[in-house]
């Protein structure tokens, strides 16, 4: 078992300057701490794997291929490999659970 703490894992991506944290990979999955704050853009080009976010905290509006939805604590969002995505409008510092499958490189 791996087991993971929040708190933790954004005081690692904050002390690396980066706005992407990978802390697992495995031969089917990846998965990472995302951080954008509030007015900042998002600079993620298509990935060539699906995605699940699960937003932990903040709000923005994120958009996918055509469709726009507003996310928030809690919400979870598909992304299927391929399609341009990103989070916009960003009103709350944003920390998103990414979990990339099959893994990310």
């Amino acid at each position: 078992m791996k087991a993971f703490r929040l708190d933790e894992l954004e005081a690692e991506r904050a002390a690396n300057d980066g706005a992407y944290l990978r802390f697992l990979r495995e031969r089917n999955m990846s998965v990472g701490l995302y951080a954008l704050n509030a007015g900042e853009l998002d600079p993620q080009l298509p990935h060539d794997q699906d995605e699940v976010y699960l937003v932990v905290s903040g709000r923005a509006s994120l958009t996918v291929g055509m469709e726009t939805t507003q996310v928030g604590r809690g919400s979870v969002v598909h992304v299927p490999a391929g399609v341009p995505h990103k989070f916009h409008h960003i009103t709350e510092d944003l920390r998103v659970m990414v979990v990339f499958s099959p893994p990310e490189d």
